[in-house]
């Protein structure tokens, strides 16, 4: 669910690199003597980046935005690069998976992946961002009885058009819809087709409350989801609590929270555990693609960028993306076209790698 990001003073704040600075003297420019010590302060100040590979698939917390999530997990890899595959609002916890290095080459898969999503909707309110976070803007003292909700949900499954939220990512003539909003101005969204697999009522704790679980496709929100759900039952409804379980191949099992990866980097730094034990190898990404295995010297040429025509009885005859290993290991992400491999994307896994999830033996 793209965020609209209420913290992004605090997430600027968490994520921009601070530095000593020295003042010089009064009358003139400071010693040479003074600018190799500033010199030398700096470098002590700041940490070395490195090349890690892999994914982490953060438990994010309640209260933290996607882009800190993303600078707290650089900044304990010391990693030179990272980026999130799908935002969570701060509301939101959950599954947030984190691509570190070359992971970072893999977005678009996992991006384009299934997601899970459990939910409580507060009935009687309707609010401006749709979530608990916003001002109401309508109140009714209707209750939905769970056989009124369970009713209403196949008209919800399946390819449907859902209008986003006001406060949402999408841009509208180049700026945020969230800031258009957040600045007084009338945001009028089209709506669009979304993917819904399966809409389910869990449970209805109390007359107020409903929990139910979606299963869905790309661009869908949540928070339109009960939005849309309070206005058919005609009592309204916002977003109270929202949790990710899943992740096209990331799910609940292969999560950590901050908490154990704060412990797990303590004891890599006392040299006893690794880091690479808390990270998925890039490849997790590429499941659902298949998995093509070549010599070292046909690597060599894909590495140089070179395409590489495959013959005989072995060679594949179908035709798509792929991913390229060589004894093992993750080279590419390649198209195969009637034995011929045109390399789209090389990796380059010199540093630390993931191996979270890898079988032994």
């Amino acid at each position: 669910m793209p965020s609209r990001s209420p913290q992004v003073g605090l997430a600027r704040l968490a994520s921009s690199e601070t530095s000593i600075s020295g003042k010089p003297e009064i009358g003139g420019p400071p010693a040479p003597q003074d600018e190799g010590g500033e010199r030398q302060r700096k470098k002590q100040f700041r940490r070395d980046k490195r090349d890690v590979h892999g994914w982490v698939v953060l438990d994010k917390p309640v209260g933290m935005t996607s882009t800190h999530a993303v600078s707290v997990i650089k900044r304990l890899f010391t990693a030179k690069r990272a980026g999130h595959a799908g935002t969570l609002d701060p509301l939101a916890s959950g599954c947030l998976p984190i691509a570190l290095g070359e992971a970072t080459k893999t977005v678009p898969f996992v991006m384009d992946g299934r997601k899970l999503y459990r939910f409580t909707v507060r009935w009687g309110e309707e609010r401006d961002t749709d979530d608990a976070e916003g001002r109401v803007v309508e109140r009714s003292g209707l209750r939905p009885p769970a056989e009124a909700i369970r009713a209403l949900l196949p008209s919800y499954t399946g390819t449907i058009q859902q209008v986003p939220p006001r406060y949402s990512a999408i841009k509208i003539e180049g700026e945020r819809a969230y800031d258009l909003a957040r600045d007084g101005q009338t945001v009028e969204l089209v709506a669009r087709p979304v993917d819904i697999g399966r809409l389910e009522l869990m449970e209805v704790p109390d007359p107020d409350h409903a929990v139910l679980e979606a299963e869905c496709g790309k661009g869908t929100y949540v928070r339109s989801l009960a939005r849309d759900l309070g206005r058919a039952l005609g009592c309204f409804g916002h977003v109270s609590a929202l949790r990710r379980a899943v992740v096209g191949s990331f799910t609940e099992k292969t999560m950590i929270s901050l908490e154990d990866l704060e412990a797990l980097c303590h004891r890599a730094a006392a040299g006893e555990a690794s880091l690479a034990d808390a990270l998925m190898p890039v490849e997790t990404a590429l499941d659902d693609i298949p998995a093509l295995a070549i010599s070292r010297a046909d690597a060599a040429r894909l590495t140089r960028g070179q395409a590489v025509l495959l013959r005989g009885r072995d060679a594949p005859n179908f035709r798509g993306t792929v991913y390229v290993t060589v004894s093992g290991q993750l080279l590419a992400l390649a198209e195969l076209d009637r034995g011929e491999i045109v390399p789209k994307r090389v990796f380059n896994l010199a540093g630390l790698i993931g191996r979270a999830g890898v079988k032994k033996g």
